[in-house]
């Protein structure tokens, strides 16, 4: 999943930060809440992890801005206030689950995966083109028969080109999304990993899945059969030809 952790203490977020990529996830650490309202609009997560306590602009203001407006994306609380009110206050204005501080990281990650699956009810949880098949939920990639082994940042990659399929997605773009980088800097980091992509998806069967396109960037092919290799033509040579394919 793609998370926004609104959390003003650096030593918590940094904390946050490693313990949900360490699951996979895509994680940017905002520390306040106007911020994390424009960023909600640029990236489209699929959690917000949102403290109460936050600067310029209050939790809670948060949860009454995105009230009614964003329904595609969870939210947790997380926060020292225990007031009950608070919590139902929080619960009634949109967020999925509140949790209190001190807390467990299991716990927190168990609660994440929870809201994860709830994503699926919703027809969010499996991503497809043609033979490739990302189930976002388990952190897997199919592609036919044949799993494929991705690191996280070549699945999140993966991931932003699976959601725009259809459209060429520009360096610059990918840069911003899936490296949260400036459009600006000097890094072929894109086409190496691409580069990754291309050759684990290579061998579990794909030709030409991710185009290049000129001038603009990539974008996941158009060919119907989904980028499948077409079988090795044989020619017919007797009884005997069955003992090569054996």
């Amino acid at each position: 999943m793609r998370v926004i952790v609104a959390e003003d203490d650096f030593a918590l977020s940094m904390f946050l930060q490693k313990g949900l990529e360490l699951e996979g996830h895509a994680v940017r650490c905002i520390a306040d809440g106007a911020t994390a309202l424009e960023q909600i609009q640029e990236d489209a997560p699929d959690l917000l992890v949102l403290d109460l306590g936050l600067p310029r602009m209050d939790g809670v203001d948060v949860l009454r801005t995105l009230h009614g407006k964003v329904t595609s994306m969870s939210i947790m609380v997380l926060t020292g206030r225990t007031q009950l009110p608070m919590k139902l206050d929080c619960l009634n204005l949109g967020a999925d689950d509140y949790m209190i501080k001190p807390f467990s990281l299991h716990e927190l990650l168990a609660r994440c995966r929870a809201l994860a699956r709830r994503r699926v009810g919703v027809g969010t949880g499996v991503l497809q083109h043609g033979s490739l098949r990302m189930d976002r939920i388990l952190r897997s990639v199919t592609f036919g028969l044949e799993s494929v082994d991705l690191t996280v940042k070549e699945f999140t990659l993966l991931e932003y080109l699976l959601q725009n399929k259809g459209r060429s997605v520009s360096r610059r773009e990918l840069l911003e999304q899936v490296w949260h980088m400036s459009p600006d800097a000097g890094t072929n980091v894109v086409d190496v990993y691409v580069n990754y992509l291309r050759r684990k998806l290579g061998a579990a069967g794909s030709i030409d899945l991710i185009e290049t396109v000129r001038g603009e960037g990539y974008g996941l092919g158009t060919r119907t059969d989904g980028g499948k290799r077409p079988p090795t033509s044989v020619r017919s040579a007797g009884p005997a030809s069955f003992a090569g394919a054996a």
